[in-house]
């Protein structure tokens, strides 16, 4: 009988070999990591609840929700931009975050919001919708800067912001996770293989080091 529980597949793994790629040598400028591991949830807060969201949140999970555009701090534990994540929400619009996890599952992080959120919010789960990529690497900001329209210069844009953009022609949710820099793409998952072609074309003259899920 199939064994089923096996490690998340996210549909790109034909694209993402791990291996070095294009020009750089042994120094590529641009690394990809896809985040197979995430659950992500999206919390829509409702009209006139703004306030209670917050509130709720910051009792639950001890995270200040970000208004702007920006990324919440991981509750409880905290973290590091690339290592375990215990929660984030990061702003996706006016009244909207997208709160997302490695120590839970999807169903396990829908059930903890909607239990904390009850009727203040909605949240609709989104782990099977959107592919998460990092990008990293001394050459990320000057590759990104070919096909991302905001601007994400060090001086106006850095570790915690958060933009609803474009990559190429993919919409796409980006937040900034380090100085280094690294930086989080939220894709969904019918552009995801388009979102890859374009960054592979825009970092090969960077070199490409695909690492391990």
């Amino acid at each position: 009988m199939p064994d089923f529980a096996l490690q998340p597949r996210s549909g790109l793994e034909h694209l993402l070999r791990p291996g070095v790629y294009g020009a750089g040598g042994d120094e590529p400028g641009v690394a990809i990591t896809l985040r197979a591991d995430l659950a992500l949830a999206l919390v829509m807060g409702r009209k006139d609840k703004t306030d209670d969201v917050r509130r709720r949140l910051q009792e639950r999970f001890g995270i200040a929700l970000p208004m702007t555009a920006q990324r919440g701090e991981d509750g409880e534990k905290g973290g590091t931009g690339a290592g375990p994540e215990t929660l984030r929400f990061i702003w996706a619009g006016p009244g909207r975050w997208l709160a997302v996890t490695s120590t839970q599952t999807s169903a396990e992080l829908e059930a903890a919001l909607r239990s904390a959120l009850s009727d203040a919010a909605s949240v609709v789960t989104q782990t099977d919708g959107r592919c998460v990529l990092y990008v990293s690497g001394p050459r990320a900001r000057e590759m990104l800067s070919q096909g991302v329209p905001v601007d994400i210069d060090p001086r106006v844009f850095g570790p915690g912001h958060a933009a609803l953009t474009l990559a190429g022609h993919v919409n796409v949710h980006l937040w900034q996770l380090d100085p280094a820099p690294a930086y989080a793409f939220a894709v969904p998952r019918s552009f995801a293989a388009s979102f890859c072609e374009w960054l592979f074309a825009a970092a090969a003259k960077y070199g490409v080091l695909v690492c391990p899920p």
